[in-house]
C-alpha cells in the first residue's frame, strides 16, 4: 500500500476551481513558504520566480486564493493586509507591539472556535479569530534609549 502524497500546488488550485497559472502557482508556494507576508513582499517573490506581474494581478490572485481558502488574510490592528498559508485549524497570532513581527500560536484549547462568546445573538459560531498583542523575545530585551 502506497501512502497518499500531499496535492501539487496546481491540483490544489484546480481542485479548488481555481485556474492553475504560473502566477498563482507562484504566489500560492510564496504564501504557504513565507509566513505572514504583506502584499508588496508577495509581490517581489513572485516576480523573482517567474519574472513581470502587476501588483493589481497579485491582489486578485490574493483575492481569489483567500475566497476558495487556499490562503488566510489577516487584519492586525494598525497594520496592512498579511496573508499565509496555514489554513483551516482556527489558529491565532501573536504580534509584537515594537516590530510589527507575527507568528502563530495553536488554538487555546483546540477545538474550534476555541472561545464561546457569552451570547452568540442566535449566530451559529464555528471560528474564532484572536490576537494576543505583546514584545516578541528581540524586542523584550533591547535596550531602552
Amino acid at each position: 500500500m502506497t501512502a497518499s502524497r500531499p496535492p501539487t500546488t496546481a491540483e490544489a488550485l484546480r481542485g479548488a476551481g481555481l485556474r492553475a497559472t504560473a502566477a498563482r502557482v507562484a504566489l500560492l508556494e510564496t504564501v504557504r513558504q513565507g509566513g505572514h507576508l504583506g502584499v508588496e513582499d508577495i509581490a517581489s517573490a513572485v516576480r523573482e520566480r517567474i519574472g513581470h506581474v502587476s501588483l493589481q494581478a497579485v491582489y486578485e490572485a490574493l483575492h481569489a486564493l483567500t475566497g476558495a481558502g487556499l490562503v488566510r488574510r489577516i487584519e492586525p490592528a494598525g497594520s496592512p493586509a498579511r496573508f499565509e498559508g496555514r489554513v483551516g485549524d482556527n489558529h491565532h497570532h501573536l504580534v509584537c507591539r515594537s516590530c510589527g513581527v507575527v507568528v502563530d500560536v495553536d488554538c487555546a484549547t483546540g477545538d474550534a472556535p476555541c472561545l464561546t462568546a457569552s451570547d452568540g445573538r442566535g449566530f451559529s459560531i464555528d471560528e474564532a479569530e484572536v490576537i494576543y498583542w505583546g514584545l516578541c523575545p528581540g524586542c523584550s530585551t533591547a535596550p531602552t534609549t
